[in-house]
């Protein structure tokens, strides 16, 4: 929940290709992340930073932004478990429960901690500095601030603001987690099984 400024935009055909020029420039060895390597291997685009034309910044594409891990950094209760349900000490116990009516109830309680506890309270505070940044102030100020053949240089001064906090954040993370048990796959297939076994008792 870390908000970095980094002023690189990234644009490419190829989709492996751009993830992993985006995990070279954060620090890391993108043949080394299981996703890249294996999007690579099936043919599906280059995840080889060797070879990989860099047809724009330069100097840009050379940064290393040494970017540290969720473990250097701190994680949230939530994340911590989800760590160890997929990858940790709890994988073997508890991973069956992914593909069973239990699963959803895994990122209802995410709504309801981010949605309802975290952002409510904690939003403005983490986001203070990503608000007032050139980013905000663009994102705030964009139907007033005119662009020049080099971009904006004036960005305006009002930063960016969270609307939505407090009892009113908390009012919609109520209808997002309605929205969540609604739509859970796994309770829509429940649903689905049980309406087809009604029609063939009728």
């Amino acid at each position: 929940m870390t908000p970095y400024v980094k002023n690189v935009i990234l644009a490419s055909a190829d989709q492996v290709a751009i993830d992993a020029v985006a995990a070279k420039l954060m620090g890391m060895d993108p043949m080394q992340i299981k996703f890249i390597r294996l999007a690579h291997e099936a043919g599906l685009g280059c995840g080889d930073p060797r070879d990989i034309q860099i047809a724009g910044d330069q100097s840009a594409a050379q940064e290393n932004w040494h970017f540290e891990g969720p473990y250097s950094t701190g994680m949230t209760f939530a994340s911590r478990m989800q760590h160890r349900i997929y990858w940790g000490n709890l994988r073997g116990p508890l991973q069956w429960s992914l593909k069973t009516v239990i699963a959803p109830w895994a990122y209802i309680a995410s709504v309801v901690y981010h949605d309802s506890f975290w952002y409510p309270k904690n939003a403005d505070r983490a986001m203070a500095q990503v608000l007032k940044s050139d980013w905000g102030r663009l994102f705030q100020n964009w139907e007033r601030v005119v662009a020049g053949a080099d971009g904006y240089a004036d960005v305006g001064q009002e930063p960016a603001t969270v609307t939505r906090l407090g009892p009113r954040a908390l009012r919609k993370s109520v209808g997002i987690l309605g929205t969540c048990i609604r739509e859970a796959p796994e309770f829509a297939s429940r649903r689905r099984h049980h309406a087809a076994s009604a029609d063939s008792r009728r």
